[in-house]
């Protein structure tokens, strides 16, 4: 198989889809690979450590979109990318459909068999693709989130961890799966004060007996929400529903609640966001304010850490890369759960139940496409 390494045209975002050791597994089990030039420069991967793996480096995008079977990325095709879309192409990457209708339209239109990063779920209901960049948009959220507290860059003015005779920051954290599970660690290793609300009981026991009751752990309901966010400098919106839109847990009414110059970190706002005053932003222009409150909501955080979260991913695309290349996509499906609940859209239709429930769209089930 042709396997194209696409480089991105999102703003600010330097991660690349497969890294040259990728390269060589590829080459080694037989296939092609064609680098698009520069791909890699942003997470301090340069054109000859590719070409001393075994791919080919292509001058363009045409020359990796068009000869190539399956395209690996790392964000969802831009519109820019729309017309490279085309029958037979398989298109491996983080898709997030579920807020973008446009894309979807484009995917189905053109036939492209669509891979989504973070719907392919594991037998033990993990979701490997997208734990690793969960695992650095958490993180970093907090490292954000002190730095527009920070008066210069707009905030209250707060010193996360406080001194001794002044409070800590107060750090709010929406959601106890992986993003809220690294937030904390990141909040409570700089001194805040760190809350965490999730609906799940059983999560919020775990949390408890991992951070031996340093954090405060709340059932998750509308009293909650809006009775925590009065006294928070800090939340960070870390909900997560695989493959459909966020629910948006801090309403409108509960900003005029909160402090002036708090910060919200929206992690969730890939899949539309978890305050429902949250739109995507870039890292060009990352914040906006609603009623004094500081909202930033860029949708590809961890690609201000190229060469960290790059490594990440794809210490993890890999082995499925590999399975998609080795056996074709659809044997790939047919052999494998989690593959399959990756396809969000084959042979024009929506394949995958949260994005047409979302979008108002038909969903047919793979299982009843394949041969």
């Amino acid at each position: 198989m042709r396997i194209g390494v696409a480089k991105e045209v999102k703003d600010h975002e330097a991660r690349v889809g497969l890294v040259p050791a990728g390269v060589t597994a590829l080459r080694e089990a037989g296939h092609e690979v064609i680098v698009e030039t520069g791909a890699g420069a942003g997470s301090s991967l340069p054109d000859a450590e590719y070409v001393e793996a075994g791919a080919e480096i292509a001058a363009d995008a045409a020359g990796v979109w068009e000869r190539c079977d399956l395209v690996v990325k790392v964000k969802e095709p831009q519109p820019s990318e729309y017309r490279f879309l085309r029958p037979g192409l398989t298109l491996f990457t983080y898709l997030h459909l579920a807020p973008l209708p446009e894309l979807t339209q484009a995917l189905l239109d053109a036939s492209v068999t669509a891979i989504a990063y973070e719907t392919i779920r594991e037998r033990d209901g993990s979701l490997p693709l997208l734990t690793p960049m969960s695992e650095v948009a958490g993180r970093m959220s907090v490292q954000v989130g002190a730095q527009y507290l920070e008066a210069p860059n707009g905030g209250r003015g707060i010193l996360l961890g406080g001194v001794p005779g002044v409070a800590a920051a107060n750090v709010l954290i929406l959601g106890g799966g992986v993003v809220g599970h690294n937030a904390a660690k990141m909040a409570l290793g700089l001194g805040a004060n760190v809350t965490i609300v999730d609906r799940n009981l059983n999560r919020l026991r775990e949390l408890d007996d991992i951070y031996n009751g340093q954090v405060i752990t709340l059932a998750s309901n509308v009293h909650t929400v809006r009775e925590t966010i009065r006294l928070a400098d800090l939340v960070i919106g870390a909900v997560l529903i695989p493959g459909a839109a966020a629910p948006k847990l801090v309403r409108r009414e509960m900003l005029k609640l909160m402090k002036a110059g708090a910060v919200m970190v929206d992690v969730a706002i890939d899949q539309g966001g978890c305050f429902e005053t949250s739109h995507p932003t870039t890292h060009t222009d990352p914040i906006y304010y609603v009623d004094s409150v500081l909202h930033y909501c860029v949708s590809n955080m961890p690609a201000a850490v190229p060469h960290t979260s790059t490594l990440a991913l794809t210490n993890a695309t890999l082995p499925y890369l590999l399975a998609l290349a080795n056996k074709g996509p659809m044997r790939a499906a047919r052999e494998s759960a989690a593959i399959a609940e990756g396809v969000n859209t084959y042979a024009g239709q929506v394949t995958y139940a949260a994005v047409a429930e979302g979008q108002g769209r038909p969903y047919v089930a793979l299982s009843s496409l394949l041969p």
